[in-house]
């Protein structure tokens, strides 16, 4: 499969490129465009749901593109799995991880190429990588490319229930998926491993993103919790981390929901690309485990 870009000029509207439906326009003109092949987000930002209602997901789906992007993305991720009932990619923007100077996160590269072209048919398996990072360097003057992106060594995921589910899986910005509440494009979340991810964590905002998905019944749903690293966390004075009060709020739900947390799949790199909706096994064990992939992410023709 060949991934195809197009780019085009845009007026400034202050914190947009521009109004919803002319941005709604520019991407059905790329997903009408026949030499598109795939769509892959710049990066993330806000307001995506704005261009839900201008969409035409019948055309969408007919046209069996490629579409991938993380974070705010999530808001179109939602709307075409419920509208045009077609499988997306959470995983990387051109900026972010692909963009990296000089060539790339070469982890997250590829298992984005895993995901929209090679995986056919048994199974890909993704293990904790060997390094992370969340360095964030300067893009309005030089440094994103000569200041040398710092690495850590890979902690490793932590397993805070054990279990081995399997079941279709799910990938969603936690805030971008909070705000969806209410509306048509809220998903089934029945049966499914459902993985939440974060950019900027304070504490407080994380609590109450969480309290929202358990008073609305998300934690009694669901097969299995993942919960991806974040960028920037902000104890903000808290005696407790992510864990315990993921713990916390789970309360006697942790005795049967398994759970597994700072997967690799977010705003940190590198990062795991998700075709939505695949089935996919969690071997969620505390000192090894592992994600499979049971299916393609692409189905051929």
């Amino acid at each position: 499969m060949r991934l195809g870009c197009v780019t085009q000029a845009r007026s400034a509207q202050g914190y947009r490129s521009a109004g919803p439906e002319e941005r709604a326009r520019e991407l059905m003109e790329l997903i009408e465009a026949p030499e598109v092949r795939g769509l892959i987000s710049t990066i993330g930002g806000m307001n995506s749901n704005s261009l839900i209602p201008y969409l035409d997901f019948g055309k969408i789906r007919a046209s069996r593109k490629v579409i991938c992007g993380f974070s705010d993305v999530t808001s179109l991720h939602l709307a075409i799995l419920k509208h045009a009932r077609l499988r997306t990619f959470y995983g990387p923007s051109l900026m972010c991880w692909l963009g990296e100077w000089p060539e790339g996160i070469s982890e997250t590269t590829e298992w984005l190429l895993e995901a929209v072209m090679r995986h056919a048919s048994g199974v890909r398996t993704i293990l904790a990588p060997a390094r992370w990072s969340n360095h964030r360097r300067n893009w309005a003057n030089d440094d994103w490319k000569i200041v040398p992106r710092e690495w850590q060594p890979q902690p490793g995921w932590r397993v805070l229930r054990e279990g081995d589910i399997t079941a279709p899986l799910v990938a969603f910005n936690l805030n971008t998926l909070v705000a969806s509440a209410g509306t048509p494009e809220w998903p089934d979340l029945n049966g499914r491993i459902l993985l939440i991810e974060e950019m900027a964590c304070p504490m407080s905002r994380f609590e109450r993103s969480l309290r929202q998905l358990e008073r609305i019944g998300v934690f009694d749903q669901i097969e299995a919790l993942l919960v991806g690293k974040p960028e920037d966390l902000s104890p903000e004075g808290a005696p407790f981390d992510r864990d315990e009060l993921l713990k916390e709020i789970l309360g006697d739900r942790l005795s049967k929901l398994p759970v597994m947390t700072e997967v690799d799949c977010g705003h940190t790199v590198p990062m795991i690309t998700i075709p939505q909706e695949v089935r996919v096994r969690a071997r969620l064990v505390s000192d090894s485990p592992v994600l499979e992939f049971l299916e393609a992410g692409v189905v051929a023709g």
